[in-house]
């Protein structure tokens, strides 16, 4: 059995339910952060295993986001998406800040290997961080509701009716929320700036 302990339970419990169960943990509950854990386990490996690829890395990072969550329990607000989406949300900034450092540590390796090598990326870099740079400005312009819907479908790897499981909300929500936030996002991005 791998080091990342992921049980089977019973039908997963309803927004409302983890939602109650993360004010549990906060309050430092060790029996609801089982049953958290129970929950989200797999999902939160799942996902980290579609960035990463790795399985030793993605029990690693998953770990770790587990443990985020119960330590970071108190920031969850209800009121700004599903538990399992801030759950979800934690696991891919992990698992993509790890891809990063594993990139830049390539990257470093290989300058070091090959110091005249990085003159000519300079551009590429300047580049892609202001193309970075404008779709962030571009998705903080969608509301919150869309940002989290888009993050789902479009770097969580997740379908439709899977994120319109995930916030507990009917599938055509979903699809509009996104629809609308894609054009928002197409509109912005053609706006020099």
């Amino acid at each position: 059995m791998s080091r990342l302990e992921i049980r089977q339970q019973p039908p997963a419990l309803s927004s409302s339910d983890l939602a109650a169960l993360l004010g549990q943990v906060a309050r430092g509950d060790h029996r609801a952060f089982e049953l958290v854990y129970a929950e989200l386990a797999a999902p939160v490996y799942g996902l980290v295993r579609q960035v990463l690829r790795d399985p030793a890395q993605s029990e690693e990072v998953a770990q770790e986001v587990l443990l985020e969550i119960w330590r970071a329990a108190s920031r969850f607000n209800p009121a700004r998406g599903s538990a399992a989406a801030w759950a979800l949300t934690i696991a891919h900034r992990r698992a993509v800040d790890r891809v990063r450092a594993e990139s830049a540590c390539s990257r470093r390796e290989q300058q070091a290997a090959d110091p005249g090598a990085g003159e000519d990326d300079v551009a590429e870099v300047v580049e892609a961080t202001l193309e970075h740079q404008r779709v962030r400005r571009c998705m903080d312009g969608l509301t919150e509701l869309q940002r989290e819907s888009i993050k789902l479908a479009y770097y969580g790897g997740y379908t439709y009716p899977q994120v319109a499981k995930l916030l507990g909300v009917a599938l055509g929500t979903v699809k509009t929320r996104i629809r609308d936030g894609l054009i928002r996002m197409r509109d912005c991005m053609e706006v020099p700036w």
